[in-house]
């Protein structure tokens, strides 16, 4: 059976998906750290597998919902590019996925304002993708420096990036209105900033 071979598209998607996957996990170990190991988990095997399965499963949801905006941008930037959509289509379909999350959710996690939040993160990360798509090379550093070209352009889309991400998670608060869940944002938004910050310097050789 003959290989199909991966398109220059395929591996530039798959690279900005690395990319953001890399991103999700770093944040989600500065947010959701280990506990310390109680008398219970050393004397009690189960006890530990118990609590570290929970730990695990705990940070791999909150990776994938880290992920969620991402993918569903980054998946509309390939098919605008590949299937030659518009940028209505491809937030129409977007539009309709999280339209049925919505309908799907009985406990009212998920709401509408939230959704619109949601929405403009997305059509600013829509673009941010294409670019990078359409941008020479094949790595993730490569299509960055050729998609902004400085650092301060690229500061400039983290600035708005940061705003969009930042109205989410005011509207999720106002949905989990519990101490925990403020603390958390709080910690996911340094996180995120920092580790961001710190990629961004590195691919544009900032104070080297």
């Amino acid at each position: 059976m003959r290989r199909i071979l991966p398109t220059v598209l395929d591996t530039k998607y798959e690279s900005i998906l690395s990319r953001e996957r890399s991103l999700a996990k770093a944040v989600t170990s500065a947010v959701i750290e280990l506990q310390p190991l109680t008398v219970w988990d050393i004397t009690i095997p189960l006890i530990f597998l118990h609590n570290f399965l929970r730990f695990r499963r705990t940070r791999e949801i909150f990776t994938l919902n880290f992920l969620f905006t991402k993918k569903l941008a980054l998946e509309a930037a390939v098919d605008m590019i590949k299937k030659g959509q518009g940028k209505e289509e491809a937030m129409a379909r977007i539009r309709d996925k999280t339209r049925d999350i919505l309908a799907s959710d009985k406990k009212g996690v998920y709401s509408q304002k939230i959704r619109q939040k949601q929405m403009k993160e997305t059509d600013l990360l829509i673009a941010h993708y294409r670019k990078l798509l359409e941008a020479e090379g094949k790595d993730y550093g490569s299509m960055m420096k050729n998609a902004y070209k400085s650092w301060e352009k690229y500061a400039a889309f983290l600035g708005q990036l940061k705003l969009a991400e930042e109205e989410v998670n005011r509207a999720a608060q106002q949905t989990v209105r519990t101490a925990t869940a403020s603390d958390l944002v709080s910690k996911m938004e340094r996180a995120t900033e920092r580790i961001r910050r710190a990629q961004a310097e590195k691919i544009f050789e900032i104070n080297s």
